[in-house]
């Protein structure tokens, strides 16, 4: 039973780690708000109602020490809040380091081992004290709150509330102590306790890990309810309770435990207002989402399978469970992606924090915009995003923004501009990194790129082709090496991230004026909607969402177009890729072809294949390290006859067959005999007569 008890109470901290590393991201936001708006009054009360979320619940899942720790800050954001002290670059500053210690505290064991460096927090205290005239003297770890440490209403809107609190069977088992609630409820205002003994079993029934113990209470308090939410916040999902507004508005009577669900209401963060009365939010652990997930897809391979063999016998009753499966199956795999889904606002919030950071030691002026934040993506994608991110923002910063004194002498404000976005097109998401900074020097760029021999000195390249040279390994056109650019590490590592996600990168940039970097990224990388094709003995999957229509191609339309591959689509010419030569399949193909148009970002094209069989769910499986190079193949996936199917990526299908085409053109010593395959990247056949 013991073991039983560690492991809950080891659970709930765990729980805590997470909430608090959520209010800790919250806070680095707010507070750089802050430093731009100093006025604002609701970001301090957001402040201070974070941190004191933090100290209030710490010391109840032992962490002793963050509570300690964040003693001092919350007084500070108290002082600013009563109009005490001005919120200073220098206090923000203070406030934003002692997050990361809190951060690292959080990490270190329950025990209450030291802190990685108890030297820089007490240097941090000290500086704390010092700017805002604290005395000296640490809060003690367990301490109940007093009106005076949250935000009062107006005297003459004191509201009495009544509260029933019923500690659930495994309050006491994560950690949680109901006497320290009802103390910490009590300093609030006046507290009247009644205790509600008729759940107490006899004496060989009571389980002395549990609590059988029920309080009634009435609150009179000038406090807000957010300040009683805040005394239950970590213990709302193992307990019953209820709140009721004894006076005042209708709009305040009647909040029951439903108002309690979210903690992030307690921080002035958006609440689920419209969940079902009963309904509540749990955590799941990654790895058990993604074991489900994995489930689901082979589930679908599975369904795959049962259809196939629908389809071969005539047999209604297994034709009806076949359809039904599949409806089943399709449903489960949309909820099982939806869970998945999670907004990108956490992501793009982090990078305010790098921002100010790197403005100051810089010595630039750099504010943060971000749109588009609640686009959702799969978190197996947010997951592998913040590196690629970090590494075009650390870019942006250091070579595409001037100094104040730069940027005001030609024209513009000091204050430079970054902008995340996110935005749907399709079945992907775009991320888009701008500035208003320089801009690319694409004659550097090219300059630098002849130096080191990457190209020829005569080379004849487009402006997009010279933006693709600085995700070369190792490419750089920093004059001096600092800490932050110089080595050529970064931008390469930028584009391998990317490509490992199946996406495309995409530069737009104009000198003088500023330079957008554009991540095209899929929704999930789990299970896809496909179109199943054949091209001779094989077969191979494209994403239905990049597929706009198929269109039979005959004999004589191929010999009509005298060995341009070209397609009249209702009066719009097309060009097309046949999938035949591009893979090098000898074998004479069939009278009648089919044409299945893509969208892609180089505008519409046709990928010829031998036959169509129809639409079907895939599960994506990475093909390993070995098929790295395969940059046409996004994955394989196991079809219902047990054979393998290999995944198309037309985006990066067209952009191979249109780089190779320029090149041959052109006469470039990389454009070898389109036909060969070098180190399993696929290289476009005759479709080069067609440029």
């Amino acid at each position: 039973m013991f073991e039983s008890i560690s492991d809950n109470s080891e659970q709930f901290k765990q729980s805590f780690r997470e909430e608090a590393r959520e209010i800790l991201v919250d806070l680095e936001s707010a507070l750089l708000e802050l430093n731009g708006n100093p006025g604002d009054s609701e970001l301090v009360g957001r402040i201070f109602r974070g941190l004191h979320t933090i100290k209030g619940s710490g010391a109840m899942f032992g962490f002793e020490r963050v509570a300690e720790f964040t003693h001092d800050l919350e007084t500070a954001f108290d002082l600013v809040r009563n109009g005490q002290l001005e919120p200073s670059s220098g206090l923000i500053d203070l406030t934003l380091a002692a997050l990361d210690q809190i951060g690292a505290m959080l990490k270190e064991d329950w025990n209450g081992a030291a802190p990685a460096d108890a030297a820089a927090c007490a240097r941090l205290l000290e500086s704390i004290r010092k700017v805002t005239g604290i005395a000296g003297t640490a809060a003690p770890a367990i301490k109940g709150q007093s009106v005076k440490d949250v935000p009062l209403l107006p005297a003459d809107r004191a509201q009495n509330w009544r509260i029933r609190f019923a500690p659930g069977p495994d309050l006491m088992r994560c950690g949680a102590n109901p006497a320290l609630l009802l103390r910490e409820l009590g300093q609030l205002g006046i507290l009247s306790v009644t205790a509600d003994l008729d759940a107490i079993p006899p004496l060989a029934e009571l389980d002395p890990e549990r609590c059988y113990i029920a309080w009634e209470m009435t609150l009179e308090t000038a406090a807000p309810i957010e300040a009683i939410r805040d005394v239950f916040i970590f213990v709302e999902d193992c307990c019953d309770l209820k709140i009721d507004a004894l006076a005042r508005s209708a709009a305040e009577a009647n909040l029951t435990a439903k108002d309690l669900a979210d903690p992030r209401a307690a921080r002035g963060g958006r609440r689920e207002s419209d969940a079902p009365e009963a309904a509540s939010s749990i955590r799941v652990a990654a790895p058990k989402l993604d074991r489900f997930v994995n489930l689901v897809g082979e589930l679908v391979t599975v369904q795959a399978w049962l259809s196939e063999l629908a389809a071969r016998h005539d047999d209604a009753d297994l034709s009806a469970a076949s359809e039904e499966i599949e409806r089943l199956t399709s449903a489960l795999r949309e909820n099982s992606m939806d869970m998945r889904m999670m907004p990108i606002r956490g992501t793009f919030e982090k990078f305010r924090r790098l921002v100010h950071d790197l403005a100051r030691s810089l010595g630039k002026n750099v504010e943060l915009s971000i749109d588009g934040a609640e686009t959702e993506l799969d978190k197996s994608v947010i997951d592998q995003l913040s590196d690629p991110l970090m590494h075009l923002i650390r870019n942006s910063m250091d070579h595409g923004i001037g100094s104040p004194e730069e940027r005001t002498a030609n024209g513009k404000p000091a204050a430079a501009t970054i902008c995340l976005a996110a935005r749907y097109s399709g079945a992907s998401v775009l991320i888009s990194v701008s500035d208003d900074g320089r801009g690319i020097d694409s004659e550097a760029v090219r300059a630098k790129a002849v130096e080191r021999g990457l190209i020829g000195s005569d080379a004849v390249l487009s402006e997009s082709e010279i933006y693709e040279l600085i995700f070369r390994p190792g490419f750089s056109t920093a004059r001096n090496v600092t800490d932050l650019s110089g080595r050529g590490v970064g931008m390469d590592v930028v584009r391998r991230h990317i490509e490992e996600l199946r996406g495309s990168i995409d530069v737009a940039s104009k000198s003088g004026e500023g330079t957008t970097i554009t991540l095209r990224l899929p929704l999930t990388l789990a299970i896809i909607d496909g179109l199943l094709v054949t091209v001779g003995a094989a077969s191979f999957v494209l994403p239905l969402a990049n597929t706009l229509e198929c269109i039979e191609l005959s004999r004589d339309e191929v010999d009509a177009a005298h060995g341009k591959h070209l397609i009249n689509v209702r009066g719009e010419v097309v060009p097309y890729i046949r999938l035949r030569e591009h893979f090098q399949v000898v074998e004479p193909p069939p009278t009648f072809e089919q044409v299945i148009l893509v969208d892609t970002g180089d505008g519409r094209y046709g990928l010829v294949v031998d036959s169509v069989l129809g639409n079907c769910q895939t599960m994506i499986k990475s093909l390993g390290r070995v098929y790295r190079h395969v940059q046409t193949i996004s994955g394989a996936t196991i079809l219902g006859n047990g054979t393998v199917a290999l995944i198309l990526d037309p985006h990066r299908l067209v952009d191979e067959c249109i780089r190779t085409v320029r090149l041959a053109v052109r006469g470039h010593p990389g454009a070898r005999d389109p036909s060969v395959h070098d180190h399993g990247r696929s290289r476009t056949g005759p479709v080069a007569s067609s440029a």
